[in-house]
């Protein structure tokens, strides 16, 4: 069955609590994820102190169309498709530089302005008394439609229809704003590198697996469990050492996860940690609340610090750790293979000591050669596997269902309702118009 043109068997693959196999492992459904999906929502690009200085520029991709972040030189932020506009060969193939004022194709040396207009192309007679003046070609490159830049948080929208910035985001920006007002300066900055990591398994598992809290204290257990344990067996050194602060609350019993709380936005958006995370009990750092409260005062700064979101969702692929400065990218390559990416920021004025916990913590938890990380991995190619087995093709999703469950939420930490709100918005966006 083709679903391109059936948008009746799109939405019968996402019931009230359970989704088709299908939207993991069928080639056709994640061809029009990157068509209609990653076109019609707002997708993180990246953070606008990658490109701080103009002519700087960013390589990445919005789904898989390949894009440029590029600063111009009136210091605004582009996002521009990186296809020359005269043969398709990309503008380049790093991933991060400065253009100068020009990006100059290397196949042709057609030249562009760092907003995308036009600049110049060789032996220009040629096209005299032709149509290249009326074309599309003549435009330069391709601007991405619609980009927000949200308190440095680079967003794109590829369709010129759908929702705009603030009606798509709604009140899920307090996250991002929590995590840039842990800065005394309001301001965030790339920093530290990234880390990549292939997955053998569909990018929507990376995702549903951000706010899933029944499964740190199995899946888990091998790894901070092992790391507790023999922490124990040293006798529980005093103060306890980073990792150890890191790992522990991994193996938090059902019930901690379940008063931590899960709150659920419109189009797919959700955190878990609305009354505390995994985050809540690290140790204090000397001179940072003093440092937050000559900036904001004391009641501002006490509450900014005591919100510990755990983890984010933004739809669709974009996770943010606003309480250690951390997000993660889920970047779809075929039905069955995503690129994960983890950046980290410095608050810019704030401690280094905040810095060392957000490196050791995405290099202890989400690195290629991390130790909790590979569960989850290991979770994920088992389920992309096991999908493959025809006994039952539902997946379920019915922990802590409510009947007619929409909108904004606060619900019991270990429920599944943000996975079904982020179908609910995948149904929805997957049957707009591309």
């Amino acid at each position: 069955m083709s679903y391109r043109d059936n948008p009746e068997a799109l939405r019968a693959l996402v019931r009230d609590a359970e989704v088709h196999r299908d939207v993991y492992t069928d080639p056709e459904i994640f061809a029009l994820e990157m068509e209609r999906l990653f076109a019609n929502t707002w997708v993180y690009v990246g953070h606008d102190s990658q490109v701080a200085k103009p002519g700087d520029y960013f390589a990445t991709a919005i789904g898989t169309q390949p894009v440029l972040m590029v600063r111009h030189e009136d210091d605004t932020v582009h996002v521009l498709y990186n296809r020359c506009p005269h043969k398709g060969t990309r503008i380049t193939t790093e991933t991060c530089g400065n253009t100068g004022r020009f990006f100059r194709c290397p196949y042709h040396a057609w030249s562009f302005r760092t907003d995308g207009s036009p600049a110049a192309l060789p032996l220009p007679g040629g096209y005299e008394n032709t149509p290249f003046a009326t074309s599309q070609a003549a435009r330069g490159l391709t601007p991405v439609r619609h980009v927000h830049n949200h308190r440095g948080f680079v967003f794109a929208k590829m369709a010129a229809g759908g929702p705009d910035f603030a009606a798509y985001f709604g009140d899920s920006l307090s996250s991002i704003d929590n995590m840039v007002d842990r800065s005394p300066a309001g301001r965030l900055e790339v920093a530290g590198g990234v880390l990549r990591y292939m997955h053998n398994c569909n990018w929507k598992m990376l995702v549903e697996n951000q706010t899933d809290t029944c499964h740190p204290m199995v899946a888990h257990m091998s790894s901070a469990g092992t790391a507790i344990e023999l922490w124990k067996r040293a006798g529980e050194q005093n103060p306890k050492p980073m990792a150890v602060e890191i790992y522990a609350p991994f193996m938090g019993p059902y019930e901690l996860f379940e008063t931590m709380g899960i709150r659920t936005w419109d189009n797919g958006h959700g955190h878990t940690g609305v009354n505390h995370s995994i985050h809540s009990n690290y140790s204090a750092v000397p001179g940072y609340f003093d440092q937050m409260a000559a900036a904001y005062g004391e009641p501002r700064a006490k509450a900014i610090l005591d919100e510990n979101r755990h983890n984010t969702i933004y739809f669709p692929n974009l996770m943010v750790k606003g309480p250690i400065q951390l997000l993660r990218l889920f970047k779809p390559l075929g039905p069955d293979r995503t690129l994960v990416e983890s950046w980290t920021f410095r608050l810019v004025d704030a401690p280094d000591f905040l810095l060392e916990r957000t490196l050791v913590y995405n290099r202890l938890i989400n690195a290629p050669t991390s130790v909790v990380g590979h569960d989850d991995l290991e979770m994920y190619e088992r389920a992309q596997e096991g999908l493959l087995a025809n006994g039952n093709p539902w997946v379920s999703l019915h922990r802590l269902y409510e009947p007619g469950e929409t909108g904004v939420s606060v619900s019991n930490g270990t429920t599944e309702r943000q996975m079904r709100n982020q179908f609910r918005a995948w149904a929805r966006y997957m049957t707009a118009e591309p």
